[in-house]
């Protein structure tokens, strides 16, 4: 997700790219380190940090939570909501989220700017109570989007906790380190949050993970380490 693919990378980047993001879960240049709820879900939350200054050369690198993905809306569709941090070439780190609906194209919502290392953020994406389909984007315990429509999504997903890197189509390989703290998932929409309980692994060639505190803790970042 963060879904933008480009292909068309030369077999030297490929051979450089293979380094980093290849793998069961790396695709049109995407690499992942993170975890899937065992559990459909309404929502999920978690507090993220960025451990050190990530090292982006091309594409972007980000940690995130959120539901759905590809071809997982009605029908087949593309459809999601995530939200978390994002480092791009030569700007600093971001907090968004990102919406892709059936009918129309990936928006991505800048919500704030340079966040500095360390610095924490609460996260969530939770549907809201008694308006199945309806989702919205929370940030420290406070509303960070309007309430967002995505048709046919109540009690269908496995919410997702990962972090991500895209090389822009280019081969290289970005490096990243991301903290994932109390990671819960919602049992009903608008609340009941609950422990994260695993039941899908994403580790890609070139990126690796530590528990902290079984799933519900945990360190994501590049095996060649830390910035």
């Amino acid at each position: 997700m963060f879904a933008v693919t480009l292909a068309g990378a030369s077999s030297a980047a490929a051979r450089d790219s293979a380094a980093c993001g290849s793998g069961t879960y790396a695709s049109a240049g995407h690499g992942y380190a993170g975890f899937q709820s065992e559990d459909r879900g309404h929502g999920i939350r978690a507090t993220l940090a960025a451990l050190g200054e990530n090292a982006v050369k091309q594409g972007h690198v980000a940690a995130w939570v959120g539901v759905g993905g590809r071809r997982q809306g009605p029908n087949g569709a593309d459809e999601w909501l995530q939200v978390g941090l994002a480092s791009f070439p030569g700007s600093p780190r971001n907090l968004y989220y990102e919406v892709k609906r059936p009918d129309s194209d990936i928006a991505f919502k800048l919500l704030e700017e340079t966040i500095g290392s360390s610095e924490l953020r609460r996260v969530a994406v939770l549907e809201l109570s008694g308006r199945a389909n309806w989702w919205r984007v929370w940030v420290n315990g406070r509303p960070a989007s309007r309430p967002i429509h995505l048709p046919g999504s109540t009690a269908r997903w496995r919410p997702i906790a990962t972090a991500e890197a895209w090389d822009g189509g280019s081969g290289v390989c970005n490096r990243f380190a991301f903290r994932f703290e109390r990671v819960e998932v919602a049992a009903a929409a608008g609340g009941s949050w609950t422990s994260f309980r695993s039941g899908a692994r994403f580790q890609d060639k070139g990126y690796r993970l530590s528990l902290l505190d079984t799933a519900t803790s945990f360190v994501a970042e590049s095996a060649t380490g830390r910035s």
